[in-house]
């Protein structure tokens, strides 16, 4: 499949069904991040593989959005160990866990699994419960899990900005 393809069938699933994840394909998923680019190639980023009950549970008392998971990947990034640019220091650890965690999503569906990037979750919260992520800027909460066969991409996943608006050739 090409990687446009894949990105085209790619979408935001939020209904997970029960069955379990092979460990194989959670190695390919953290494999695809490990391979992901960083500035000045520093890899600023951890990513943690959520299983065990407890730290299930510290992900689910820290948001709603589980879509009935098992297993999680967490992507953060450490900005003192990040590159930061000369001309107006920004720091580009987020950036670097970003595009680890974009790679790692676009693996879950290659591997044939789902998820959806959650953002809304209580970090700081997170971090009290699993204190191995205190000082880390945590970015991503992937809930990885095959999709229900009831799911299906949000009516409105498919629409995009023609390319006349969104690119502007100089």
């Amino acid at each position: 499949m090409s990687f446009n393809d894949l990105a085209r069938k790619r979408y935001s699933c939020r209904k997970l069904s029960a069955k379990p994840v092979e460990q194989e394909k959670l190695d390919a998923i953290a494999e695809a991040g490990i391979l992901a680019p960083t500035a000045c190639n520093l890899q600023p980023y951890k990513i943690w593989l959520v299983k065990s009950p407890e730290a299930v549970k510290a992900i689910e008392d820290v948001t709603a959005f589980t879509f009935g998971a098992k297993v999680f990947f967490v992507v953060g990034a450490k900005r003192e160990t990040a590159w930061v640019r000369p001309f107006d220091n920004a720091n580009f650890g987020d950036v670097d866990a970003a595009i680890v965690a974009t790679h790692m999503m676009l693996a879950i569906e290659d591997q044939g699994l789902a998820t959806t990037w959650v953002g809304y979750f209580d970090a700081p919260k997170l971090q009290a419960l699993v204190p191995e992520m205190k000082g880390y800027d945590l970015l991503a909460i992937f809930p990885v899990g095959y999709a229900d066969p009831s799911a299906a991409p949000a009516s409105h996943h498919s629409v995009r900005r023609p390319a006349s608006e969104a690119v502007k050739v100089l």
